[in-house]
């Protein structure tokens, strides 16, 4: 990928996404959340999220959302890829439609892409994301939902 383009590219992402909804979330995302950075996000499936899971963090498993800092102080934030079959099988389970939960994953890697760390931050990203998730009116976040 590159900052270059499409901020939102569909890679074996199946026809039932909104394209234009998510080109337009991802958008607000670089408006309010990232004040202006741009970033990528990669919309794909479980095979291609396996390969860069194995490919960057040594772990062989698809997941649902990794993010990739691009380290550019104030320029182009970095990239994120989805699976959106991981997102379907949590929105099915958590009760709301594909594409919130899409959006709910694009907003937590991008607030990764902004230095957040759920793990090592003492709830500060899960705050920052139930901040965000009420103002995008979004279902519950994806920190909330792993503290259960």
């Amino acid at each position: 990928m590159s900052p270059e383009g499409s901020i939102v590219l569909f890679r074996r992402a199946g026809n039932q996404l909104p394209r234009a909804d998510l080109r337009k979330f991802a958008e607000q995302l670089v408006a309010e959340v990232a004040s202006g950075r741009r970033f990528e996000c990669l919309l794909t499936d479980d095979r291609e999220l396996r390969r860069l899971n194995r490919s960057f963090l040594d772990h062989d498993y698809p997941t649902d959302v990794l993010s990739f800092p691009s380290g550019m102080a104030g320029g182009f934030l970095g990239e994120i890829a989805i699976s959106v079959n991981r997102a379907a099988e949590q929105a099915s389970g958590f009760g709301h439609s594909l594409t919130e939960e899409i959006k709910i994953l694009m907003l937590h890697g991008v607030l990764h892409l902004l230095g957040m760390d759920h793990e090592k931050d003492r709830g500060a990203m899960g705050r920052a994301e139930k901040r965000w998730r009420k103002r995008f009116t979004l279902p519950e976040s994806l920190t909330e939902r792993v503290r259960k």
